[in-house]
């Protein structure tokens, strides 16, 4: 991982902690080409969770927006999640 990318994870993980009080309720917002594996890759990372999960095409069809609501037991739970996302070619975490 690189150092600007190791930065990002120690500031939301500042955030996170400083923002919340947890276990809490987090949304997972991410953008992924609109090719249904990838999408399938990202909704069964949160399968068995009990996430809300939302999928929408953009106009053009590229890509695919999925919102995910859960219940996550802290803010390392959050970041290794992202890590996990981060595996997923094209994919852009909001």
């Amino acid at each position: 991982m690189d150092k600007k990318t190791e930065e990002f994870y120690i500031r939301l993980k500042d955030e996170l902690t400083n923002t919340s009080i947890w276990p809490t309720e987090y949304l997972y917002k991410f953008i992924v080409p609109s090719d249904k594996e990838k999408v399938l890759k990202v909704e069964d990372a949160f399968n068995n969770m009990g996430a809300v999960i939302k999928s929408q095409k953009s106009k053009t069809g590229k890509y695919t927006s999925v919102s995910i609501s859960v219940q996550m037991k802290d803010p390392d739970h959050v970041i290794e999640k992202y890590k996990e996302m981060s595996t997923i070619e094209g994919i852009i975490s909001l």
